[in-house]
């Protein structure tokens, strides 16, 4: 029996290599097989454009006004923030001017003097009778710019409380106050048929006799300030004062006062 000779050209005929490590490389001119799910496309360059197509080209237009229309936007906001910036800075240049320039102080406010009728008190009626008060009150204003002049309009208002109860009420007087003046003004207010409980009237009563009666006047007045020839709008200066009285009649003393100032610019 013939032996079989195999060729010599067999691809399986090797003796050292394994199976697996017999695959042959690729020649270096051969591309590399992209991995799959991976898509090449070419396009050749006469195909690709620089504009978009007309089946595109409103859809461009609309694009391009609208990114024209956000920055015209952004300008007006960047414009109206310089606009608004530089208006705080020539006010807080012109504030600084005035101040140095006219130096304005405070006016200030004090009671003089105080005179009460009407203030028949008893702790016997029951209930107690009303009272018709009438009140004489001197008020002491002092100016003590150099360049500021004030004018004190009218509706104006004076009240007198005690224990958070008003008593009477009047109006000052309207007038001009010249720099570095001090005036001094009267004004009468009045209350009509004012019921105090048994309460309120025992503890006026207590407090007369303790010499120490307290109360408080609040006073509202609508003013306009002058600087040279210039005239400023309507404010209203409030002045809250804390009053002791010895007694409640037409030779009352003050035995102190402590008064406080504001203005509502507006």
């Amino acid at each position: 029996m013939a032996d079989r000779v195999h060729p010599r050209d067999s691809p399986f005929h090797t003796e050292t290599t394994p199976l697996s490590l017999s695959r042959p490389s690729p020649p270096d001119s051969e591309k590399p097989v992209p991995p799959p799910g991976t898509y090449v496309i070419q396009i050749p360059k006469d195909q690709v454009y620089r504009v978009p197509p007309p089946e595109n080209a409103s859809r461009y237009q609309s694009y391009t006004r609208r990114k024209a229309r956000r920055s015209s936007c952004h300008c007006c906001c960047c414009w109206f923030l310089g606009l608004l910036a530089a208006i705080v800075f020539l006010s807080a240049v012109a504030a600084g001017v005035f101040y140095l320039v006219v130096r304005p102080e405070s006016p200030n406010y004090s009671v003089e003097s105080i005179a009460f009728k009407g203030f028949n008190l008893t702790t016997t009626s029951s209930p107690p009778s009303a009272i018709l008060p009438e009140i004489h009150v001197t008020v002491r204003a002092q100016n003590p710019n150099k360049k500021i002049g004030i004018y004190y309009e009218r509706e104006s208002s004076v009240k007198l409380f005690y224990s958070d109860i008003k008593l009477c009420d009047g109006v000052l007087p309207a007038f001009y106050q010249p720099s570095k003046n001090v005036t001094e003004f009267q004004t009468a207010l009045t209350g009509s048929g004012i019921k105090l409980t048994s309460a309120v009237q025992k503890g006026l009563v207590d407090a007369q006799k303790q010499g120490k009666v307290p109360l408080e006047l609040d006073l509202r007045a609508p003013v306009r300030i002058k600087v040279g020839p210039i005239k400023t709008w309507t404010i209203t200066v409030k002045v809250a004062c804390q009053l002791t009285v010895d007694k409640l009649t037409a030779d009352a003393n003050i035995v102190s006062r402590d008064c406080d100032y504001g203005v509502d610019p507006w």
